[in-house]
């Protein structure tokens, strides 16, 4: 399949699943797999950005994943200010704008002050926009967007009149961001998992036995050619 054959997606957004079975298939621990995943994330945006999305999100961490064993999570965290802490230069050498989504306020001092001069840095790059999920769960997003409308209304800033679909969107942490057009979730699971539940509404889904790791530039054309493959109307598929 040639990369213009296709309606190019806007957005993908991507549920990065099957890191712990992938290294358990090679008799590894589950840490190693969660490094070759997220050595797949990188070059996945480079593929992404290459074929033509504007937007990728990612959904790296969950409001769940927290109930881990704390070796496995410590070692999320580790590699999560690995990647931060080379970020910017990446950022800046692919020209990409990364934004964090999800309840940071939770995450360590050093880890918050990371993120916040990740996203200042990059916020003027024009290639790709890339999100990644961290501590995110699409019930807390929106329990936390009420809790702010609830909060402006006291305030007498909006109206309960004032509240529709465009408010709400506002208030979320994907606001200024579009709708994804395409959601893949990898390793055969068919289940959303408290991921982006407002912004899905209308977008495709496609499920993979591809294990994250394995997960490449020619799986992410097969997702885009099963999306191509759909007639899109608004509000229905036929």
């Amino acid at each position: 399949m040639q990369d213009t054959e296709y309606k190019i997606p806007n957005h993908v957004a991507i549920i990065l699943d099957g890191n712990g079975r992938w290294a358990k298939k090679r008799n590894m621990p589950r840490n190693y797999g969660h490094s070759q995943g997220s050595k797949a994330v990188e070059k996945i945006c480079e593929d992404a950005y290459k074929i033509g999305v504007k937007y990728l999100t990612v959904y790296a961490f969950s409001t769940e994943n927290w109930k881990r064993p704390k070796e496995e999570v410590d070692a999320l965290m580790m590699l999560l200010r690995n990647y931060l802490k080379t970020s910017i230069k990446t950022s800046k050498k692919n020209n990409m704008r990364v934004r964090i989504i999800g309840d940071t306020s939770v995450l360590s001092e050093d880890i918050q002050k990371s993120i916040k001069e990740l996203e200042e840095a990059s916020k003027d790059n024009t290639g790709l926009n890339f999100q990644v999920a961290i501590n995110y769960g699409s019930r807390d997003e929106i329990v936390r967007a009420m809790k702010a409308i609830s909060q402006d209304i006291r305030l007498n800033q909006i109206k309960v009149d004032d509240i529709n679909e465009q408010l709400i969107d506002k208030y979320l942490d994907t606001r200024g961001i579009p709708d994804p057009d395409l959601l893949i979730r990898t390793s055969g699971e068919i289940r959303l998992s408290n991921f982006l539940l407002w912004q899905l509404a209308y977008t495709e889904f496609y499920f993979t036995d591809v294990l994250w790791p394995d997960f490449n530039k020619e799986e992410l054309l097969k997702a885009i050619e099963y999306y191509n493959s759909r007639t899109r109307k608004f509000g229905a598929i036929s």
